[in-house]
């Protein structure tokens, strides 16, 4: 069927359900409304930035009704003073210049919202407004009604003001600022310039300089001495004890040097010396603050829910708020918020967050309900049985074996190469001190200087910081996010991959149906179209949604037996869609595949077979990946789709099915008994506790900005296909760390010979220490881009 473009969202158009206004082509009157807002409001210029840059605008709901709850408003607001109220909203479908844009001038669109500031990386938009005039509620159904819905979860009701940690910030600039002055005052003495003034101010410039390195010496470079200081106290070697030693070491021949008036020291060197380090510290810690990667069901939980009251009003109260006894109501696509009974007559749960399994589960009255669930389909009312810290949702998140383990232990490569690299430094220094020392005392206090200063391994301690820490940022423009730089390392020694099945190796945005029966006519399709344009069930909608459009017609009469299927009558022709037994199926329906079975006057036609739609691409990842990594699937689901990942994916794969949360855990536990090193590839918290268990856990997420489980990275599933060149890549920058550190030897080993014979001067040293760091440092940057070059991290059609 043809189709073409709505102008403001972008979405294919049906030609009959096309609405044409202004000379312009829309899908829905969703689209058409706010293409209005915007041309009443003089802000056309909104299309000017993107083509098609907005987003369908969701149908009018009461979801927002809690916020006339003015406790639950307080909750959420940044700053009241008067009528004066600015609060900060999260609005996961910021993505270009236009949504900037739009969101910035909120105040042409409603003028009681006096300023709103968007945070682009973190999609949040800071809005100050009029809080006598205009509601937080009529600020949010505007953002809706533009389809730039907020997303308020009890996360952002309950979380309190967190004070940043800028410890490190203000030691780098104040390194920075020594640096910075130190260098300038030391170039005329680097040159020998012999002039009147500059003669007769040497010894002022010298304890200027002195004063100078002060600040950084006993403030900017205190957390390696106190590191340096626990790692001899428990007896382990690791890099920080020569960075601080040769600190310390320089600190005081420089000051000896200004004292005796041999010279001005290397205070130069020595600020220079903590400033990169710094630098390296701060670009190894900053990652993406956007993602949170340790969330819980609080922030998948939305802020408050609809209570029925005793006269049989609704009140929308916090979720805390909630006893036992309460009664509830649960509007379609809601969350079931805690543990109840079902007092209406029927209703269609999903489950696929909390078990994996992706078909939605038919309850009657009296069915006990799980929290964590969404109700899809018409309205239900339910008895609450638990509060929500007692829900079966919340124990199953607490569960000690489901959390990440903070205290697993990580020897990163650096430590690796300290443990050797440290002790020997120390003895080739005191070596060299002890040999010199019966020959000449200035010589030997020279060679102990000297090869501390030109073996300082600040080299060696930046060359991971900032090959790892530039990867952090070539991944993050990939959409591919890790919670910090010691991921790179473990995602490098992966030799097993264990993949979720349903949400991650497939896609919840669509099913794919295929058609098992007798030829249909025009007639008769058009007949089952209508006769499931009534229904609720989501098998239904979903179907509803594949079949090809056609005319409407009225049906005669229609009714929806729960649990079994629908009955309808068309034309005169009576029609029967549901479960093999319903209708007169005369072969027993074994296959485990979900189906919806048709009959029309009293003779079976056929069954729709619902599957899953792969992701694009799995084939061809799985089979690149089964080369270096051995593959396994596990899923919530039945075995009816086995055939299909059977023919799909790398022979020897193994497939395991009906998996609950603890039996997760427990398959990639006894992995690791084996001896294997497992990455975890999932979604929802039914794959947690394996998340939480495994070396490396990914969460796969259609929305980044909105929930994922515990885990060390999470993926956009748009990339999803890329994996093995992530996984690929995480290895070059091993590589990459590998080739530095046998630079930064080289460095050392020459620098070294010269030194302990007493050829190399520690201005000299002082001189080649921060060149070798300026070397590494280029050296790790370029080659970490070239291998992301290489492995075409960009491209989005051809794989690896």
């Amino acid at each position: 069927m043809d189709t073409e473009k709505c102008f403001h969202c972008g979405l294919d158009v049906v030609k009959q359900d096309e609405i044409i206004f202004d000379e312009k082509l829309f899908c829905c009157n969703g689209c058409k409304t706010v293409y209005e807002i915007f041309s009443t409001n003089n802000m056309m210029s909104y299309y000017d930035f993107e083509k098609s840059p907005g987003a369908r605008p969701l149908e009018g709901n009461q979801k927002y009704g809690f916020l006339d709850n003015e406790k639950i408003v307080e909750k959420l607001l940044d700053f009241k003073e008067g009528t004066t109220q600015i609060v900060s909203l999260q609005i996961p479908h910021i993505h270009c210049s236009s949504c900037i844009w739009i969101l910035e001038n909120l105040h042409r669109l409603q003028k009681n919202i006096t300023a709103s500031q968007v945070n682009f990386h973190e999609k949040k938009v800071r809005i100050t407004y009029n809080s006598e005039a205009i509601s937080l509620k009529a600020i949010v159904t505007l953002l809706q009604s533009i389809g730039y819905e907020p997303y308020i979860s009890l996360d952002n009701y309950e979380t309190k003001k967190i004070t940043t940690d800028r410890s490190l910030t203000y030691k780098l600039g104040v390194a920075f600022f020594c640096f910075g002055n130190i260098m300038l005052l030391s170039f005329p003495e680097y040159f020998d310039v012999n002039e009147f003034w500059l003669d007769h101010y040497k010894n002022f410039f010298r304890w200027l300089i002195f004063a100078l390195s002060l600040p950084s010496f006993f403030y900017s470079a205190t957390d390696y001495y106190v590191i340096a200081y626990k790692s001899i106290k428990s007896k382990t070697m690791n890099i920080e004890i020569p960075i601080a030693l040769g600190i310390v070491v320089m600190f005081v021949r420089s000051t000896f040097d200004i004292v005796s008036g041999h010279g001005q020291g290397f205070f130069d060197s020595l600020t220079g010396l903590i400033f990169f380090m710094l630098l390296g510290k701060m670009f190894q810690i900053k990652t993406y603050s956007f993602l949170s990667f340790e969330r819980d069901y609080k922030s998948y939980f939305p802020v408050a829910v609809t209570r029925l009251t005793n006269d049989g009003g609704e009140d929308a109260v916090p979720i805390h708020e909630i006893n036992k006894g309460d009664r509830l109501l649960i509007r379609n696509q809601e969350l079931i918020p805690t543990d109840g009974i079902l007092i209406s007559e029927n209703g269609s749960i999903d489950y696929s967050f909390v078990t994996g399994e992706s078909i939605p589960v038919t309850k009657k009255s009296g069915d006990k309900l799980f929290a964590g669930g969404r109700q899809s389909g018409s309205v239900i009312e339910m008895e609450v049985l638990n509060s929500v810290s007692q829900s079966y949702l919340t124990q199953l998140w607490s569960n000690a074996v489901f959390q990440k383990k903070v205290d697993q232990k990580h020897k990163t490569i650096t430590n690796t190469i300290s443990h050797y690299f440290t002790p020997a430094l120390l003895l080739i220094s005191f070596l060299g001190f002890g040999y010199w020392i019966f020959i000449s005392t200035t010589i030997a206090f020279n060679v102990f200087t000297a090869v501390l200063i030109v073996a300082c391994p600040c080299a060696l301690a930046l060359t991971a910081p900032f090959t790892l820490g530039n990867v952090l940022r070539i991944l993050g423009k990939k959409k591919f996010y890790l919670k910090n730089a010691i991921v790179i390392e473990q995602l490098a020694k992966v030799n097993t991959i264990v993949f979720d099945k349903t949400g991650t190796i497939t896609t919840s945005k669509k099913a794919k149906i295929s058609y098992e029966g007798k030829a249909m006519d025009s007639d008769q399709k058009l007949w089952i179209k209508n006769t499931l344009r009534a229904s609720n069930h989501p098998l239904s909608r979903i179907l509803y949604d594949t079949l090809e459009e056609n005319q409407r017609i009225e049906t005669d009469s229609f009714e929806e037996i729960p649990n079994k299927g629908i009955v309808a009558k068309i034309k005169g022709h009576r029609i029967k869609i549901g479960s093999s037994a319903f209708v007169q199926n005369d072969k027993e329906d074994t296959a485990l595949q979900t189906s919806v079975h048709i009959e029309i006057d009293e003779s079976y036609i056929g069954k729709f077979i619902f599957n899953n739609e792969y992701r694009e691409g799995l084939s061809e990842l799985f089979s690149e990946l089964s080369k270096d990594y051995e593959i396994k699937v596990l899923s919530g689901d039945n075995e009816g789709e086995s055939a299909i990942l059977e023919a799909l994916l790398p022979k020897g794969t193994e497939l395991v099915f009906n998996q609950k949360p603890e039996q997760k855990l427990d398959f990639i536990k006894q992995l690791q008994l084996q001896g294997k090193n497992v990455m975890m590839v999932g979604d929802g918290l039914n794959d947690a506790g394996a998340l939480a268990q495994s070396n490396v856990g990914i969460s796969v997420s259609e929305n980044v900005n909105v929930f994922s489980p515990a885990c060390d990275a999470i993926l956009d599933a748009g990339e999803f296909y890329k994996i093995s060149r992530f996984l690929k890549m995480s290895k070059k920058a091993m590589l990459t760390i590998k080739l530095s550190f046998v630079l930064s030897l080289l460095y050392n080993v020459v620098g070294l010979s010269f030194a302990v014979t007493g050829n190399l001067l520690p201005l000299v040293a002082a001189i080649i220490m921060p060149l070798s760091t300026i070397t590494i440092i280029s050296f790790v940057t370029i080659m970490s881009n070239l291998f992301a070059r290489k492995l075409k991290l960009d491209d989005k059609k051809e794989q690896v």
